[in-house]
């Protein structure tokens, strides 16, 4: 394949991989590093290009996951180094207290194992099948269903917990309709 077809074939692909990739990382991970892990798949999808299968956007998917869980890692050993260095310089604190659903979804899901929270992210948030998230994760779909089931579980025990703590009688934090109802 000559040079220019190489990129002819990755500029047809590539629109509809950078889009869903964007908003996979969006939903992921800061601004910045999101943009960083974009470039970062999309310069391993050019290099194997002739690799690239059918399920083009699944398959970038599983190769963003993995340049996130490396951008992870090394965010990992920077907080390391940087609790190293507040140990022997402590900076001030700053408390900041506000609290929301979205905060309880999200110190649930923090509770969850890594994989199991991914793995609800894929299906909630890219809305993806289990024959879909299995492509991206490398798994069996048998197996995609049965973890899937799994987390649901989880998350679901986790946030009866949070509001049961949050509103004795209305666990679920949503509105109850009042009409109707005497005095």
């Amino acid at each position: 394949m000559t040079a220019d077809a190489r990129r002819a074939r990755f500029e047809a692909v590539a629109p509809a991989v950078i889009d869903a990739v964007r908003r996979y990382l969006a939903r992921r991970t800061d601004p910045a590093t999101a943009d960083d892990v974009l470039s970062e798949t999309l310069l391993i999808c050019w290099r194997r290009l002739d690799d690239m299968p059918e399920e083009r956007v699944l398959w970038a998917y599983g190769i963003a996951r993995r340049c996130l869980a490396n951008a992870e890692r090394g965010r990992r050993r920077q907080a390391r180094v940087a609790a190293k260095v507040a140990r022997l310089d402590p900076p001030q604190t700053v408390t900041e207290s506000h609290h929301d659903e979205d905060d309880e979804l999200t110190a649930a899901m923090a509770t969850l194992r890594p994989e199991d929270a991914e793995l609800l992210r894929l299906w909630a948030w890219e809305d993806l099948a289990p024959g879909q998230i299995a492509v991206v994760l490398g798994v069996s779909v048998n197996a995609v269903h049965i973890r899937l089931h799994r987390a649901k579980a989880k998350l679901r025990e986790r946030l009866d917990q949070a509001g049961g703590k949050r509103k004795a009688g209305n666990p679920t934090g949503h509105e109850q309709p009042t009409e109707g109802r005497g005095r």
